[in-house]
């Protein structure tokens, strides 16, 4: 729904919610009615990429869930496999996650005997995880379902957008 400064303004005088039938509210600033037009139909980038990316998420937790994982656990065990062990904050880090996120995300991988946490052998308030034989027979029997998103992503986008995207928003 548009509505002009002035219809706007008027409709604020009323009983009811400018932008509907709702209670009445009280409003400081208004824009001009360009604008009002204008910020009704500029899409907004943020909210556009996050439901790209829920979307994306969903499409690989649906393939992975055959086996039992979702897309971001998956990740993190890639990671151990391909980096070793590894504190819980740099592995955080190298997942680009919060360490309370990754505490959250390695609970059911170490309930399930995919991870182990211990404690770090130089500092005893550091815990090091590290993938165990279960968690590589988890990454194998998870790939070909992985492989399966990543075509079907790859048909909808080209991968090298998605890198070129990647890379744009990710650079200093």
């Amino acid at each position: 729904m548009s509505m002009t400064a002035p219809a706007f303004r008027a409709s604020i005088g009323a009983n009811r919610h400018p932008l509907g039938n709702g209670p009445k509210r009280a409003y400081t600033r208004f824009m001009s009615g360009e604008s009002i037009e204008i910020a009704a139909r500029e899409p907004c980038t943020c909210a556009a990429l996050r439901r790209a990316a829920r979307a994306v998420t969903a499409a690989y937790d649906d393939a992975l869930k055959p086996v039992g994982l979702r897309v971001t656990q998956f990740a993190v065990l890639r990671l151990l496999d391909r980096l070793g062990p590894m504190p819980v904050t740099r592995l955080a880090a190298e997942a680009a996650l919060e360490r309370t996120t990754m505490g959250r995300n390695l609970d059911p991988l170490e309930r399930r005997g995919l991870v182990r946490v211990a404690v770090g052998a130089d500092d005893g308030r550091e815990r090091v995880v590290a993938l165990t034989d279960a968690g590589r027979a988890a990454i194998a029997a998870a790939l070909p379902h992985w492989r399966t998103a990543q075509a079907d992503i790859a048909r909808r986008v080209e991968p090298a957008a998605v890198a070129a995207l990647a890379d744009a928003l990710t650079a200093p």
